[in-house]
């Protein structure tokens, strides 16, 4: 079955969409990016972890980030040691019913998250309550943020700390934020095996 014009345009101009967005973004987040990569790497040097979570595709970028940092990325490396708070479903189920789902990830936070580590926190409005609660959690445990939103930040912008890392995509679009967070993370894996190998 041969796809009518009207659909290849379309999908020409996702891509288009895409790859103007990535260009209008690189100058707005290369700095917090870079900044949030050094953050992690002080972090592992010092024998810490870093944390991650999110909602729907979100939980995907955190599942994404934990596995290259755990196993590797592009070159082969000792494991690094990260965790995403939205794999395990009895944990997350048993506090979604003992409690209520805000705070499926703050407890995590609040049982695993020591001084030092880092929370990668990810949601595309920047408004996702769990999430907050899980930046509230890292504040009160000594756990640096990394917030990774979109639009105009949201809450989650509002509540930031001027040790946090703020990296909001300026636009307003899931997907299109979506696909710019992918390329951030991929950008912070490379950026941590560069500082962390001297990788060329």
């Amino acid at each position: 079955m041969r796809p009518t014009m009207d659909l290849i345009s379309r999908i020409s101009e996702n891509f288009s969409e895409s790859a103007h967005l990535k260009l209008q973004s690189m100058d707005a987040l290369a700095v917090p990016i870079a900044a949030a990569v050094q953050l992690m790497v002080r972090c592992l040097q010092q024998d810490g972890k870093i944390l991650s979570c999110g909602n729907g595709g979100s939980a995907a970028d955190a599942q994404h980030f934990s596995a290259e940092l755990l196993n590797r990325f592009e070159v082969e490396r000792p494991g690094l040691a990260a965790m995403a708070l939205t794999t395990d479903s009895s944990t997350l189920t048993s506090i979604a019913n003992d409690y209520d789902y805000t705070q499926v990830f703050s407890k995590q936070v609040r049982a695993l998250g020591h001084a030092g580590d880092v929370l990668l926190a990810i949601s595309t409005s920047g408004n996702s309550p769990n999430v907050i609660a899980a930046i509230e959690a890292a504040h009160d445990s000594g756990v640096h943020v990394v917030a990774l939103t979109g639009r105009d930040g949201g809450r989650i912008g509002e509540l930031l700390k001027g040790d946090d890392v703020h990296i909001c995509v300026p636009a307003n679009s899931t997907a299109r934020i979506q696909e710019v967070h992918l390329l951030t993370l991929h950008c912070l894996c490379d950026g941590i095996d560069c500082l962390l190998l001297g990788v060329e």
